[in-house]
């Protein structure tokens, strides 16, 4: 008897390892940037994604060009990603068939209330950053590939200003995540770009405060995009379609536009 269960042990072991799209078949690979996760959305989207759909989440919480970078090996099913030219990229290198937009929110500009560049009367953001530049008042970059930190950098550029040329001095490149950039910033009483809901969600604000909001250009839109199942065959493709169907339905739009902090919305679907 004892022969018996140890060679359907050994079969059914072995049928599993050779088959690991049935093996996995309840798993779903999910890259999302770090705002999503340190936003607590994340905390609130997911329970009730696996309890609606059966699926079990493993969850990748990096920026967003790591989640790229995951996306184009195949290492994930589907990523949720905040920067649109580098989405379009992406899916032009054939990576995604498509890119489906989920919900936004913004960008802010936070400093220290002391606001060393005396930039807070001032209602345009290219001047603002050129302000802070002449200053040479410290300013904390993301450094890290992320969507913030890209969306920081088109910021200088679209201000006619090179990031690559500025003094470490007072530009610092940190290569982490939005909450020890903030950390930083309000260690240092310096300057930083913030998507609002990690800086909503981040407890040790010290003396920062929001200097500046409301631009266009701080618009950020979080996209879905699931990994092209013609480049990698072994996705979870028909479990990225589940996900992406419940994504955009009303209840997630619901959860997703009832998650405050403080009495204050984070994000808004807008599902497209």
């Amino acid at each position: 008897m004892k022969n018996i269960i140890a060679l359907i042990t050994i079969i059914f072991c072995q049928y599993f390892l050779m088959n690991p799209t049935f093996a996995n078949d309840s798993n779903f690979k999910f890259a999302v940037t770090t705002s999503f996760h340190n936003s607590g959305l994340s905390d609130v989207l997911i329970p009730n994604l696996e309890r609606d759909t059966g699926l079990i989440v493993d969850l990748l919480v990096v920026g967003t060009g790591q989640a790229l970078k995951l996306g184009s090996r195949g290492d994930v099913d589907a990523i949720l990603v905040h920067s649109r030219a580098a989405e379009e990229q992406f899916i032009k290198s054939g990576f995604a068939p498509y890119r489906r937009e989920i919900m936004y929110n913004d960008f802010v500009l936070i400093g220290s209330k002391h606001d060393p560049a005396m930039v807070k009367e001032i209602k345009n953001l290219g001047l603002i950053l050129q302000t802070i530049k002449n200053s040479e008042s410290k300013f904390i970059s993301r450094g890290d590939d992320s969507g913030t930190h890209q969306l920081e950098l088109s910021l200088w550029l679209n201000s006619g200003l090179a990031p690559k040329e500025f003094s470490v001095n007072w530009y610092w490149e940190v290569g982490a995540g939005m909450g020890a950039a903030l950390n930083i910033a309000s260690e240092l009483s310096a300057y930083v770009i913030s998507d609002r809901a990690s800086w909503l969600n981040f407890g040790r604000k010290g003396d920062l405060i929001i200097l500046f909001e409301g631009d266009p250009q701080l618009f950020n839109q979080y996209s879905y995009l699931p990994v092209s199942v013609t480049k990698y065959p072994n996705i979870a493709y028909k479990n990225a379609r589940l996900v992406e169907d419940w994504l955009v339905s009303k209840t997630a739009g619901k959860l997703i536009e009832n998650y405050k902090i403080k009495g204050e919305s984070l994000f808004f679907p807008n599902p497209k």
